[in-house]
């Protein structure tokens, strides 16, 4: 392993030897945050810097706030695994990655202390600036790879990283009645559920069938951005509120 200068000025330097050349030239439009899932931070970027693990991340980040760089940002990390995100499949190559030192949901979905969530703040906003990252391209593991992965998790404090300008959000619709969609219903108003979640870059295919992909993309877009209830149920609330952050996008602002 070789050491390296860090692209980010706050943090040390800790090399994985698992990383490559991002393909054709790539360079990082994404963010992909991710928790660590393992009982001990010290026992995470143990793995991550293993060559046996064949896994890695541009940073980590403990709860105590100390970040660490792995990889050096013009090289691909190997931490989203088979993932898709607006029709792009390498997601390595077109991101920085992310881990968050959090048991996650083996450990009970702890929450993530104030000092660590300011440094990945800081760390997003560093790195978001540098390489013109847009807000709506900072997602979590759990976007990219529906029912695969869960990560960062629905405790993530997603509203908290777009206050301090990190980040795409808004306010969820409140969970209310009203008529719902679920697993084997089928129709228009499932292809237009469908069409709504792909145009936000969701790897989903428009069939108007309510299936197990589609439940488990409804659970994504949930823990992502109607973190109270996540059920794979496309209420009013969540349909409410994804069609709301679709408006917010200055592409589908006619949507």
């Amino acid at each position: 392993m070789t050491l390296f200068t860090a692209d980010y000025a706050g943090a040390s330097v800790m090399p994985s030897p698992n990383h490559g050349e991002r393909a054709n030239g790539r360079k990082p439009d994404m963010i992909l945050l991710h928790y660590t899932g393992m009982g001990s931070a010290d026992g995470a970027l143990d793995w991550l810097c293993r060559e046996e693990s064949q896994v890695s991340s541009h940073y980590f980040v403990r709860e105590d706030g100390r970040v660490v760089q792995l990889v050096p940002e013009a090289r691909r990390a190997w931490h989203a695994g088979k993932s898709c995100w607006a029709g792009e499949t390498d997601i390595n190559s077109c991101s920085i990655g992310i881990e968050v030192a959090n048991p996650g949901h083996p450990g009970g979905l702890p929450g993530f202390p104030d000092t660590q969530i300011s440094a990945v703040v800081e760390l997003c906003r560093d790195c978001g600036s540098r390489w013109g990252i847009p807000a709506e391209r900072v997602l979590g593991h759990s976007d990219v790879a529906p029912i695969r992965k869960v990560d960062p998790g629905e405790n993530f404090p997603w509203q908290e990283l777009h206050f301090a300008g990190v980040g795409h959000w808004i306010d969820p619709t409140q969970i209310s009645g009203g008529r719902f969609f679920q697993y084997g219903e089928s129709g228009q108003p499932i292809e237009a559920l469908q069409s709504m979640l792909s145009l936000y870059g969701y790897d989903i295919e428009i069939t108007g069938n309510f299936c197990e992909r589609t439940k488990g993309v409804v659970e994504a877009f949930q823990r992502h951005f109607r973190p109270l209830l996540v059920d794979g149920i496309a209420d009013f609330s969540t349909i409410d509120t994804l069609h709301r952050l679709l408006k917010a996008l200055p592409k589908y602002s006619h949507v």
